[in-house]
């Protein structure tokens, strides 16, 4: 497995948002974190992240443990992250935004060759490479988002409500970006509120209700089930 998370408790305070979590990533996979909100997904994915420091169990990553380690070291060894609500540095430019995500050891001597494939990835960057990324719209804030995480050379990238507030239109293409860097061996790990479709995505899904997974299968498998049509998909 790429990725291994056991028994994993997180505490803000004394509020317990983790309660023995475990999930599983195979290389090359996509896999799906659903939940309503305040069910803990944010809380999981920073934990991997390094970003918050869980009280117990333990986070391992190409079979090496990471638990604890800062976080500019956990993406170093290769993990991304794509934060809620897209966090770009909105009085750069677009080109300056992408240069930050290169900063990493492991991304330094490749950065002019990765900036050429993010924007054959996304060709409007390219148009606006000069324009402050502030003044981007929501869905191209998005795409900069996802392409400054990849000019780190990640081998796993993580997607926190990658389609939180954009429209209709800009969201299947989001989901279709997901698709085509999974298809190219990065392996996915997706939190997002639109159930359907990244259960649609994924090979793997598991359901966190207040801080516990209490369902996981295929997302064929959780797609069909009644409990979770029923709760998430209205159905």
């Amino acid at each position: 497995m790429t990725l291994e998370v056991r028994e994993l408790d997180l505490y803000y305070g004394d509020a317990q948002a983790l309660d023995k979590v475990s999930l599983s990533a195979a290389a090359g996979s996509v896999v799906a974190i659903v939940g309503a909100n305040g069910a803990g997904k944010s809380s999981l994915i920073r934990a991997i992240a390094g970003i918050e420091t869980p009280r117990a169990g333990s986070v391992r990553f190409k079979g090496e443990e990471i638990t604890g380690l800062p976080s500019y070291r956990i993406c170093d060894r290769g993990i991304g992250q794509v934060a809620e609500g897209r966090q770009v540095f909105p009085t750069l430019t677009v080109r300056e935004n992408l240069e930050m995500g290169a900063l990493l050891k492991r991304a330094r001597p490749r950065l002019a060759a990765t900036l050429e494939e993010v924007y054959a990835l996304f060709p409007r960057l390219r148009e606006r490479a000069g324009q402050a990324a502030g003044t981007l719209s929501g869905g191209e804030q998005q795409m900069l988002a996802i392409g400054r995480c990849l000019m780190g050379q990640p081998e796993l990238v993580m997607l926190d409500e990658p389609s939180l507030g954009l429209a209709p239109t800009v969201v299947q293409e989001v989901f279709q970006i997901v698709r085509q860097l999974n298809e190219r061996g990065i392996t996915i790990v997706l939190v997002e509120q639109n159930v359907a479709a990244s259960l649609k995505l994924a090979a793997r899904a598991y359901v966190l209700e207040n801080g516990r997974i209490v369902m996981q299968g295929t997302g064929a498998e959780l797609l069909a089930d009644d409990r979770v049509r029923q709760a998430y998909l209205g159905l």
